[in-house]
């Protein structure tokens, strides 16, 4: 299934993609017609936090299914051309990234790999077809990173490798944007990435992406490929990353992990081309789509 959050008629909602077509089942409005319970999640987090990850899904196909067998299904149905994409749990409890996880990423920053650990704003996030700024107040090196993203499903704190994917709810798409010169001059990662955080378009069950090891991440700036890349080369595993974090940090549902970036980014070019005002920057990964962002 692909979840998504999103606002239809001036009102924040949430649902799933309908199959084969560009538009999403309003999920409270299910709930409401097909559901047999009062109370139900009005967002998705509280779907996420309320529910065992299969019971929810469970739950929602046999809504979809009641929906697809009624003569007035439109009834239930947000066209995309009528959405506006919000980032799939917002705000999330913690948004965390790991830098230097692709070692051709980090030899091209010539940085050393190294275990690199920060986290991103919350009100940065930024949903799917969404606009931000040039920022060029503050930074003229502008840059993307396109990553596979996290999603927790339930509480977990020093986890095992082993035993990490059961505390996975799915996956997203993360564009770590980042301020070159203001991660040097400030010579710390906070403010210099917490300019914006595209996230989305989806949140895509765990059940979709079963090869983790061989997923392919793919940003393009203006339609020209800038990374191309395949989690098979990331240095630590999704398994191990949630190992890792959950070490130190009680991971709650709804936090996000972003797994690092392939090489690729403008920084690394031998003459780089930072992001600036026109530019679209698309971020695709097998398996889930494509989050574009536009630069205002």
């Amino acid at each position: 299934m692909k979840f998504l959050s999103f606002t239809y008629k001036g009102n924040p909602t949430y649902g799933v993609k309908v199959k084969r077509e560009d538009s999403a089942w309003n999920l409270p409005k299910l709930f409401e017609q097909f559901g047999e319970e009062k109370e139900y999640p009005k967002t998705l987090l509280e779907g996420i936090t309320t529910y065992n990850t299969l019971d929810f899904q469970e739950i929602v196909r046999t809504l979809v299914e009641k929906a697809e067998a009624d003569d007035n299904n439109h009834l239930y149905k947000a066209p995309f051309n009528e959405i506006e994409f919000l980032p799939p749990v917002a705000p999330p409890n913690n948004l965390i990234c790991f830098g230097r996880n692709y070692k051709k990423h980090a030899d091209e920053l010539n940085n050393e790999v190294s275990l690199t650990v920060f986290t991103k704003a919350n009100s940065s996030l930024v949903g799917d077809e969404g606009t931000i700024e040039s920022f060029s107040d503050v930074t003229d090196e502008l840059d993307y990173e396109g990553e596979l993203g996290i999603v927790i499903g339930k509480q977990a704190h020093n986890v095992q490798p082993h035993l990490a994917l059961d505390y996975v709810y799915g996956y997203t798409i993360v564009n770590d944007i980042t301020a070159r010169d203001l991660q040097k001059s400030l010579k710390q990662f906070f403010l210099g990435k917490s300019l914006a955080a595209p996230v989305g378009p989806y949140i895509v069950t765990k059940d979709e992406l079963p090869n983790l090891n061989n997923v392919s991440i793919v940003t393009k700036v203006n339609d020209e490929i800038r990374q191309d890349g395949n989690t098979r080369d990331m240095i630590l595993s999704v398994e191990d990353i949630i190992a890792e974090v959950s070490k130190y940090v009680k991971l709650l549902p709804g936090d996000i992990i972003a797994t690092g970036t392939p090489e690729g980014v403008a920084a690394g070019m031998e003459h780089p081309d930072f992001l600036e005002s026109g530019d679209a920057v698309r971020v695709s990964i097998n398996g889930i789509g494509t989050l574009t962002t536009y630069i205002k």
